[in-house]
């Protein structure tokens, strides 16, 4: 399994020239960020200007530029930060999934990915959207996040098939797949299926039967 992608200490900072950035240099990085992500949350991507960034931070067009290329850039480095706080979920998925106790785990996977996604959703709505549009560099942040889970599920997948409990016709990457890909859907989608009687412990409670099943063959 390839190593997970190690979040970036704020020493390690630096501006599109190459120079580290200090204290001062990263709380102001840090300010547009989080002006870059509230901003998100009522506006689309190709709608947000790096004035309108600048703004709302008190500061001017050519500070930003200290920072960042250009506004997708902004928003690439929200991803990526996204992307690395989906290390937090990996404990979950390395714990032995047998028996009560393992299903508890599956579930406890599935309620907090619901809640990553419920804290970030304007950035990670605007990295799958992009993607989808055939954005490289939105594709990969997604697919590299994607895989510190997807690799683990498709592991427990094939340990499941060598001991016989899980059919050998399934393929284990492409089952991890279709189970983030639900996850994500579900996660993405929740409040408008809420919208229609489905409570949020009714979804993490089915979704998580589907994957524990899925994933090891046993139904708890």
């Amino acid at each position: 399994m390839a190593s997970d992608p190690a979040p970036l200490a704020d020493d390690d900072l630096v501006a599109p020239g190459g120079r580290r950035l200090g204290r001062r240099a990263q709380e102001t990085r840090r300010k547009l960020l989080d002006a870059t992500a509230e901003l998100l949350e009522s506006r689309p991507l190709l709608d947000l200007t790096v004035v309108e960034i600048a703004r709302r931070v008190g500061t001017s067009p050519a500070s930003f530029y200290q920072y960042f290329p250009n506004v997708h850039d902004a928003v690439l480095a929200l991803v990526d930060e996204a992307g690395g706080e989906i290390l937090s979920l990996v404990p979950l998925v390395e714990r032995p999934w047998k028996g009560a106790a393992g299903f508890e785990a599956c579930k406890e996977l599935v309620a907090r990915y619901v809640e990553y996604w419920d804290e970030r959703r304007a950035v990670l709505r605007v990295r799958d959207l992009a993607a989808a549009e055939g954005d490289q560099r939105f594709r990969a942040a997604r697919n590299e996040s994607m895989s510190i889970i997807t690799d683990r599920l498709r592991d427990k997948i094939a340990e499941a098939q060598r001991a016989g409990a899980v059919s050998s016709s399934l393929t284990p990457y492409a089952a991890a797949s279709a189970m983030m890909a639900m996850m994500g859907r579900m996660a993405a989608y929740h409040r408008e299926l809420e919208a229609r009687g489905l409570s949020e412990d009714d979804l993490v409670e089915t979704v998580a039967r589907i994957v524990f099943q899925t994933v090891t063959g046993r139904r708890r």
